[in-house]
């Protein structure tokens, strides 16, 4: 089991609209595609900034299930184009699961 951890930096004035989008499109979608995600959520610290965790299975079923959603028509024609209005940027870091522990 892998965990990945991206946290987006929006764009200012963007948090309100990235939230809405977020919770009431991609990541009910991301619950239709069986997206395993463990937390998400904005910063303490900067309230630009965003976290998104999800586990996979390994590299390549990640790889998979990343392409077949963002590849997505549902995605293309749904989401997309909001979400990505207001990401500055984004970095991704991917870890073994065993030296997670996430608890809520």
């Amino acid at each position: 089991m892998i965990t990945e951890i991206r946290i987006y930096k929006l764009k200012e004035n963007s948090t309100a609209e990235f939230n809405t989008v977020f919770t009431e499109q991609s990541l009910p979608m991301m619950k239709r595609w069986k997206v395993n995600v463990v937390d998400y959520g904005f910063s303490l610290i900067d309230k630009d900034s965003f976290y998104l965790i999800r586990n996979y299975e390994n590299i390549e079923h990640r790889k998979e299930s990343q392409e077949a959603f963002y590849g997505s028509d549902e995605w293309i024609n749904g989401p997309e184009k909001s979400i990505m209005e207001c990401i500055e940027t984004y970095n991704t870091s991917v870890v073994e699961s065993l030296k997670l522990k996430i608890e809520k």
